[in-house]
């Protein structure tokens, strides 16, 4: 087993892409029981509703995932897999609806999952510690090393799912195990 430093940051973020993306699956399963107005009924959630919260998730990501195709571009790396996966306007609110149809969120949710562990699975050596610089949805400037962004961006994804989870949980939903730790 490797386990130098680069090798545990590649590792580390490779296994929580294809956590997200097995998280996903599930929680889009538990999902697809539910009719579609008990996915959009409000529910004083921060995102208002199942279906907001699943929709801010991929503004978020895709928000996100071109910050990394700009990091890339800045160290001479091209992103394609990543930068293909893109569907943002630009501006695009953190609360934008940008699937209203359940099975186009879905399916949209199922090609990030997929650029994500085709990116992380060809990230080159080094790249955690590449210097990220953007302007976050305030406009506020920012540059700190890559691997705290992905560690936010992977942090936000369990965040908000745990939201849902619980807003199933309300509804009568259980998704069953989601711990990481359940995929070891």
């Amino acid at each position: 087993m490797n386990t130098s430093p680069q090798a545990s940051f590649s590792d580390n973020y490779r296994f929580l892409a294809r956590y997200n993306r097995w998280f996903n699956q599930r929680l889009y399963a538990a999902c697809d029981g539910l009719s579609d107005e008990a996915r959009k009924r409000e529910t004083g959630a921060f995102f208002g509703s199942i279906h907001r919260t699943l929709n801010h998730l991929i503004v978020g990501d895709q928000a996100w995932s071109r910050r990394f195709v700009q990091c890339g571009a800045d160290h001479g790396v091209d992103f394609l897999a990543l930068a293909a996966a893109i569907q943002l306007p630009d501006p695009c609110p953190l609360d934008t609806v940008l699937y209203d149809d359940w099975t186009t969120l879905k399916a949209r949710r199922e090609v990030l999952d997929e650029a994500l562990e085709t990116w992380l699975a060809g990230a080159p050596a080094g790249m955690g510690d590449w210097t990220m610089r953007y302007a976050n949805s305030k406009g506020v400037q920012r540059a700190h090393p890559l691997w705290q962004a992905l560690t936010h961006f992977f942090n936000h994804q369990t965040h908000h799912r745990g939201q849902v989870t619980t807003l199933l949980s309300q509804q009568g939903v259980d998704v069953g195990v989601t711990d990481l730790i359940a995929l070891v």
